[in-house]
């Protein structure tokens, strides 16, 4: 199992981190508008994160529970004969528990963190740019992103440390099923360490774990100096 956890763990990063990121962002540039009743709006999309994980997957369960669940009944209403499984099939049991963590992510600190950042960003920028006739998506390319870089380098390597240790939503949801098609590496630590008492296994699974954390950090830090831009530069 030891090589299956970890391909599906990788699988899993690559499907999480972009989603997480660039919904979290969007989300973000959304609630910094200026427009009246933003601040309620900010409070509403943030009061779901304050769920517990627990709770927030048994939530989720229910919502996508194949015969009874809303979302299948809104699909089987569209006319859908064969609605997913969602978790309760080997095919989109993965995507399911992806598609629960993008959720809870959007909505949290990465939303947060990218809020600040683009309050951070001075407007004299954008009245510059605005003066030389600008588009809005030219002002997102060239001053936006740039000077929001160090955020997203910073929302990116807690992504995917938090990827990379992914375990709530699939042990309450799924418990590595079906088939083990949740199956992921720190499933198997926990399981080889508390469930097998194989102590020293465990062990040397969770170091495993912690080089290939420090590994994509550093590699996230060294690969930062061709695009992360800061105001002192």
């Amino acid at each position: 199992m030891f090589w299956p956890s970890l391909g599906r763990t990788f699988v899993f990063t690559l499907m999480f981190v972009p989603s997480a990121i660039i919904g979290s962002l969007a989300l973000a540039l959304l609630l910094n508008q200026k427009l009246k009743g933003t601040v309620l709006f900010r409070t509403l999309f943030y009061i779901p994160h304050l769920i517990p994980a627990v709770a927030l997957t048994v939530l989720w369960m229910a919502i996508l529970q194949p015969r009874m669940g809303p979302v299948n009944a809104t699909l089987r209403a569209l006319g859908v004969a064969d609605p997913p499984g969602w978790l309760a099939t080997q095919d989109t049991a993965l995507l399911s528990v992806t598609i629960i963590n993008v959720w809870a992510a959007v909505g949290g600190n990465t939303m947060l963190i990218f809020l600040a950042g683009l309050q951070g960003i001075p407007n004299e920028y954008y009245e510059a740019a605005s003066i030389d006739g600008a588009s809005a998506w030219a002002k997102f390319r060239k001053i936006t992103l740039p000077m929001l870089s160090p955020t997203i380098f910073f929302n990116l390597v807690l992504a995917i440390i938090a990827a990379l240790k992914v375990f709530t939503t699939a042990w309450v949801a799924t418990q590595g099923g079906p088939s083990y098609a949740t199956w992921f590496f720190v499933l198997h630590i926990y399981n080889e360490a508390f469930q097998n008492f194989r102590m020293g296994y465990g062990s040397a699974l969770a170091w495993i774990l912690a080089v290939i954390l420090i590994a994509f950090t550093l590699a996230q830090v060294y690969a930062s100096r061709r695009w992360v831009y800061y105001d002192g530069d």
